[in-house]
């Protein structure tokens, strides 16, 4: 627990077998649940998930990382749970930050809080590749202009979420595909959450997850794409589906 918050700690997870047991030996004894999402891997991700004694849900086909993201948070919702936090476990951040961006959302002030590679400018150190930093900055500028915000990147895997956030945001019309992280910023900043940024270490190594340099093109992309829409809210234009307050919930069922 942080203060009298629960803490639930979502793993969305795919071929994450060999960082797996890293990431989970840094999450703070305190969290009060951890739950694994695996979204039909290739490896042992899911039997050594049960070994580590974590709560695991198993996708019989590959549904992409944004529809994993949909059943973690799900899942996480049938609990108790007042905050949840998503953390990537190909050990690329640090989990020891949990209870610290918790401690954030349990404090009143923020709604959501990202772990940010960029606020430390540690990012390249870690070993984030050139090019990605440049898109990352070059993304970030963008929605930065379109959506009036100033956050120091989008495109964080390491977030924690006060629950009305994920029961309220429409995310169930999110994309399944990585796009998912993007939409679902929008969309927290289109409904005047508070969004606040905690720095946060990287590492980029051999076994960390990584999209290939033709998904992350698509992204970027679904990332403009995102940026658009929100500039169309803010100047009274219609907008897509995922950016109309009466889209679908992730509790909600399909009409």
């Amino acid at each position: 627990m942080v203060g009298s918050f629960r803490v639930c700690v979502v793993l969305p997870a795919y071929n994450a077998a060999g960082t797996l047991e890293r990431t989970v030996a840094e999450i703070p004894p305190e969290v009060d649940r951890v739950l694994l999402v695996d979204d039909a891997s290739r490896d042992e991700t899911a039997d050594l998930a049960r070994r580590l004694g974590l709560e695991t849900i198993v996708h019989p086909a590959n549904r992409g990382y944004g529809g994993n993201q949909k059943t973690c948070y799900r899942a996480a919702l049938a609990g108790p749970e007042e905050i949840v936090v998503m953390l990537h476990p190909d050990y690329q951040y640090s989990p020891r930050l949990v209870l610290a961006m918790a401690a954030m959302i349990g404090s009143g002030h923020y709604d959501l809080v990202l772990g940010s590679r960029i606020l430390g400018g540690s990012a390249r150190g870690g070993g984030m590749p050139l090019w990605r930093w440049v898109a990352n900055r070059a993304l970030t500028l963008l929605e930065n202009l379109a959506l009036g915000s100033k956050l120091s990147e989008f495109h964080t895997g390491f977030r924690a979420f006060r629950r009305e956030v994920l029961e309220q945001l429409p995310l169930a019309e999110n994309s399944d595909d990585f796009v998912f992280d993007n939409q679902l910023l929008v969309q927290a900043l289109a409904a005047g959450y508070r969004v606040g940024e905690i720095s946060c270490p990287t590492r980029y190594f051999a076994e960390a997850s990584s999209i290939g340099f033709a998904r992350a093109v698509r992204y970027g992309f679904g990332v403009l794409g995102c940026s658009l829409a929100g500039l169309a809210r803010r100047a009274g234009a219609p907008v897509p589906r995922f950016l109309r307050p009466a889209g679908r919930r992730l509790l909600e069922r399909p009409s």
